[in-house]
């Protein structure tokens, strides 16, 4: 890695996925002290040099769950990260667990679903428009916007467990005709159920038998469920795969 960026994940990654620990001494103080002026540059610029260690980080610990940080950020993608051959060899050397290991026993309340059926954009075929969280929290309405193909707020995994979800939000729905908000992903399926329909393009709420549509004029922001039975109840969804991928 480069300068700086990125470093502290690559050393939590690495420690734990091939068999150290880090631990947290109580009553312990850590400072960061910083300069009037940095001693060295930033050849490219700091995105250019943090992009590629984010971008070695990935590629060497993340296994596949690295695609779901590149859609995320698919800046990332357009660097030019060097040779990774020493670095993966040293994994491989220390037979190092892999990420899922990490994801499913050091990191369990992460926001990244281990196993889904898509993940990126969802978009509405008639409104060409994409869900966004639109920075909301937990409780609010999940919002629809013009889709901008840079991942962040657009990006929505429909997961193995036929969730919605949006970070560690998933989509509610607790009444007939909505609204669609956002709450604390409860795995119990139940009001967060949804069905998709690979063919017909439909995001059908199961508790309530609706599908979820594009927004009302009354709200151009927000989207709507109602009754199945409109081509506005079309939605596409990035990479989908039935059954799961992984």
């Amino acid at each position: 890695m480069d300068i700086w960026g990125g470093e502290n994940l690559e050393i939590s990654f690495r420690i734990w996925q091939c068999g150290g620990t880090l631990e947290i001494v109580t009553c312990s103080h850590v400072g960061h002290v910083f300069r009037k002026a940095t001693p060295y540059t930033f050849p490219g610029g700091t995105g250019q040099i943090i992009n590629k260690n984010n971008r070695r980080l990935a590629e060497v610990w993340m296994d596949e769950f690295k695609n779901f940080f590149y859609i995320i950020s698919p800046g990332v993608t357009k660097v030019d990260y060097g040779d990774m051959s020493s670095r993966l060899g040293l994994r491989h050397k220390l037979q190092c667990k892999p990420f899922s290991w990490y994801l499913e026993n050091i990191y369990p309340d992460s926001q990244i679903p281990c196993h889904y059926f898509s993940l990126g954009e969802i978009r509405n075929v008639e409104a060409n428009q994409c869900l966004d969280n639109m920075a909301r929290k937990e409780n609010e309405k999940v919002g629809i916007f013009n889709c901008h193909g840079m991942g962040r707020n657009q990006v929505f995994s429909y997961t193995a467990n036929k969730e919605i979800r949006t970070d560690d939000l998933c989509l509610d729905v607790s009444k007939l005709n909505g609204p669609v908000t956002m709450l604390k992903c409860h795995h119990l399926k139940g009001n967060q159920l949804w069905e998709y329909d690979p063919v017909r393009l439909t995001l059908q709420h199961v508790s309530s038998n609706q599908c979820l549509d594009k927004a009302t004029e009354e709200d151009s922001q927000v989207p709507s469920i109602r009754d199945c039975s409109s081509r506005s109840q079309q939605w596409l969804l990035r990479n989908v795969t039935l059954p799961e991928i992984f």
